[in-house]
């Protein structure tokens, strides 16, 4: 595999209820770590649920409905994404109580995280509050709290969330990503050019990686 002094750039199309998203980049992050790949990374809006109601629903109410599944298949469904975190070491806690909610308010503070190169950091701050630690996403105070916690200002993460400024940007990028023919997530696009859908497992993703940088520039 040859060496390149170009970090291998990759564009991630996802949603924080998504939990294929988490699955799927804890997967990805290993592979680049087995095979030592200089990367960046970068994080684009997908809204699963674009029209949820600010207060958010049962997960398990809403994926019954959504999805036409049964009670029993609604946990199957939990004990596979359980497992499958397990694997690359992300917990998952569903409970009765579990919810899923609107995103577009946690779009926006992670393109304002952007502008001081914290939007990973946020990103993943986001999947534990939400699928490990059940936080309640759907409260601006919650958000600007995980904000704060990874050192971003509470004060002004509130103020964003209250005039809502990134609106305008945050639908324009998932504007732009919808019209590259992304309809579901978790969506990677390495180097602008070769697309992966969904979570690939360790190895594909090996496979996937050493085969992009054994191509010609």
């Amino acid at each position: 595999m040859k060496n390149s002094e170009q970090p291998l750039k990759i564009d991630v199309v996802s949603d924080i209820v998504c939990p294929w998203c988490i699955i799927g980049y804890q997967q990805l992050a290993e592979a680049l770590k087995q095979i030592n790949t200089a990367y960046e990374i970068h994080w684009h809006p997908f809204e699963l649920n674009p029209n949820m109601s600010l207060e958010g629903q049962n997960l398990r109410e809403h994926g019954a409905k959504k999805h036409n599944r049964t009670e029993q298949e609604v946990q199957e469904s939990r004990d596979r994404m359980t497992a499958a975190g397990a694997e690359v070491g992300f917990e998952f806690n569903f409970n009765d109580n579990t919810r899923v909610h609107n995103t577009f308010n946690m779009h926006q503070l992670l393109h304002w995280a952007d502008q001081y190169g914290r939007t990973n950091d946020l990103k993943q701050a986001l999947f534990t509050a939400h699928f490990t630690n059940n936080r309640n996403l759907s409260e601006k105070s919650v958000l600007a709290d995980i904000a704060a916690e990874i050192g971003l200002d509470r004060a002004e993460a509130l103020a964003i969330l209250d005039d809502q400024r990134f609106a305008k940007e945050v639908r324009e990028a998932e504007q732009h990503w919808r019209e590259q023919g992304i309809q579901s997530v978790p969506s990677v696009v390495f180097n602008d050019r070769h697309l992966v859908s969904g979570a690939q497992g360790v190895e594909n993703y090996i496979s996937i990686l050493q085969q992009l940088a054994d191509m010609p520039d």
